[in-house]
Order: structure tokens, then sequence, then C-alpha cells
């Protein structure tokens, strides 16, 4: 632990900011999912690890990638396995931004049009004239000519 662990007594719920570093894989912080102010370092040694180490864990709720060259970052950020992954920009949430998490940290998206058109139950009505026997499926695909 490089920060934190410090009792406070202050009233109401507090949980210290705290910094994990020298996390194992087997160690139970690098497989839960923390909601507060925890920050867990780990030092890699390759952009190939750092992605390998990041999709590793089996949540995804969202992720930050810092880097020198935004393009590139948005690049890796393509290849983290996260629901929402912020380039250079710590994580917000809007309501014209789609929220949510892949793996166990959920499924689907709350929040912008996606997040909206899961409430709505669309209704599909196909007319025909009459029934064509020759094309089952009732006009929607239209068959060869030469047949």
């Amino acid at each position: 632990m490089a920060y934190g662990n410090e009792s406070y007594d202050l009233p109401g719920q507090f949980f210290m900011p705290t910094i994990l570093t020298n996390i194992s894989l087997d160690n139970p912080a690098a497989r839960t999912e923390m909601f507060g102010p925890v920050a867990q370092v780990y030092k890699v040694h390759s952009e190939e690890e750092a992605i390998e180490l990041a999709n590793h864990s089996q949540y995804g709720l969202g992720g930050i990638v810092f880097s020198g060259d935004a393009k590139h970052g948005e690049e890796v950020a393509t290849q983290i396995e996260t629901g929402m992954v912020f380039v250079n920009n710590f994580m917000a949430s809007l309501p014209e931004l789609p929220f949510g998490g892949v793996k166990n940290s959920g499924y689907g998206r709350e929040l912008s049009d996606l997040g909206l058109m899961a409430f709505v139950n669309e209704q599909l009505v196909v007319t025909a004239d009459g029934p064509d026997m020759h094309n089952m499926a009732g006009g929607l695909v239209t068959p060869d000519a030469e047949e």
C-alpha cells in the first residue's frame, strides 16, 4: 500500500483515499470491483502487457488510458474490454453519453439514445396484398427473377 489505511475520527461514513501497489494477480484486490477512492497501480513492461492486465479482470465498467499521443491512446482504448474508456480524461457521466459495463459489470446501457431504446417496445407491422405461397418471406425478400 503506497497511501491510505489510516484511521480518522470523522462524523458519518468516511473511507480514506487509498493507493494499492505491488498487487499480485492472486491477491483478492486484483479480482475485486472496488467502489470508492481506491486506486490500484500496476507496473508493466510493455503496452501489450498493460492491455493484457487490464483485460484480465472479470469486471469491465470503465477505464482510463493516459497517453502522450491521444490518437494512439484511442487505439489502445479500443483494445480494453470495458463498457467505457476515456483517453487523457477522467470518467464523466452525462445524459448524452451511454453508461454501462461488460463482463460482470453489467449488460446493456443506460442514458443516451441507446439507454432510452432499452425501455421501448417497438412493433413491426408487415403488410402485403395477400399471401404469396411462392415467397414464404411474406414479401420481405424478393425472389430471383430467373426462377
